[in-house]
């Protein structure tokens, strides 16, 4: 069986339901293919933060454009996406770390991204749950947090009232504008997208995406305990390794009352069995800056895979030798953050629209000598 579409996207984690939503939107005729459930690869094991990030131009210019998409579609989600504009408030242990602070709030605000260095006094007022003893920090206002899992079941379901149609299978081959499944079926179209996460490079031998996993722990509730999504400055020591394992202090407040710890980043870990050691150390990092932890009762604790590039931006475009192939992958910690934003980029440049920030950034042709195939 073989049928025809504009678009295939292959992948339903919340990367490709965002960019079948966006063809929908659009009127492009669109079916999104998946293995699983929607949203049961990284989206399922993600933590849900909307966040602005400064570690390049191109990684502000996509996390600021997609957190302002967000925002802009905060009333219309529903209630169980749990959409909560709470802020971030990145935290300094020492001067060296307020140094850091008023650099971030200088380059934010440069660019009109509110924000607020904190006192020690203010973060005691804000955050009254943190270690005293802190240099300050920095708030975030802007930032937000969600429930990815129904985030991504929101925007299928958006996608599909517009006419987007699902298909539950294994994708074993894509190329020449099409997909062939484990069934034996297959789909075509004038464009495929690698949306697949981790299993972007079994699909597209080649690309730069590995493997980085992640821990993440939930409390029981306790309403009140964190107010914001609150984050270490050391966190972004951790997203900047590259072999060794790392964790950091990241906490976020549920509309449930329930607290959200992280994080960790392993590469090279296959097994999706939590490792006990890299846990143990996630949670001595999260009671260091929060002792109150300590005495809290978690009632889960799970892993997770998120697809990580060498350079940390995302690869966002024509594959660089199939010209009805587009790559949409690798997107790591900020996929949930930077959906929205990849999904008018890729339906910009598909119609021949000037996107609003640049796309040359997470060209996946960049860093290398291969012509950009695409006519």
């Amino acid at each position: 069986m073989s049928r025809g579409y504009d678009v295939v996207i292959v992948g339903a984690g919340i990367v490709g339901v965002a960019c079948a939503e966006e063809c929908a939107r659009r009127r492009i005729r669109v079916a999104i293919i998946d293995g699983g459930f929607v949203g049961s690869g990284a989206t399922a094991a993600a933590m849900g933060h909307i966040v602005v990030m400064d570690d390049s131009e191109a990684q502000f210019a996509l996390t600021r454009y997609s957190q302002q998409l967000w925002r802009a579609r905060g009333p219309e989600l529903p209630r169980e996406v749990e959409f909560e504009q709470c802020g971030t408030i990145w935290v300094a242990g020492g001067d060296t770390e307020m140094a850091e602070v008023r650099r971030k709030e200088a380059y934010f605000r440069e660019r009109g991204v509110p924000a607020e260095i904190l006192s020690p006094e203010d973060l005691e007022q804000l955050e009254p749950k943190l270690r005293r003893g802190l240099a300050g920090g920095l708030l975030v206002p802007e930032d937000a947090v969600l429930y990815p899992p129904c985030a991504a079941r929101f925007l299928l379901d958006e996608a599909q009232a517009r006419g987007a149609e699902l298909h539950l299978g294994i994708a074993t081959r894509i190329g020449g504008g099409r997909v062939q499944l484990a069934s034996g079926d297959e789909l075509s179209a004038g464009i495929i997208v690698n949306a697949a996460g981790v299993a972007a490079p079994m699909l597209s031998p080649g690309i730069d995406v590995k493997k980085r996993k992640g821990h993440l722990v939930i409390t029981d509730r306790y309403p009140g305990m964190v107010r914001h999504q609150v984050v270490e400055l050391g966190y972004l020591a951790s997203v900047h390794g590259t072999s060794l394992d790392s964790v950091a202090f990241n906490v976020q407040p549920r509309k449930t009352g329930q607290v959200l710890i992280g994080s960790s980043r392993q590469y090279g870990a296959e097994a999706k069995d939590v490792d006990h050691g890299i846990l143990a150390s996630m949670l001595e990092r999260a009671e260091h800056f929060m002792p109150i932890l300590g005495s809290l009762s978690a009632i889960r604790v799970w892993t997770g895979f998120r697809a990580a590039t060498g350079d940390r931006l995302p690869l966002i475009g024509w594959h660089p030798s199939d010209r009805n192939l587009y790559l949409a992958t690798g997107h790591e910690g900020l996929g949930i953050t930077t959906s929205l934003a990849t999904a008018k980029l890729f339906v910009d440049q598909l119609t021949g629209r000037n996107p609003e920030i640049p796309i040359a950034p997470y060209s996946p042709a960049r860093g290398t000598s291969m012509v950009h195939a695409h006519a």
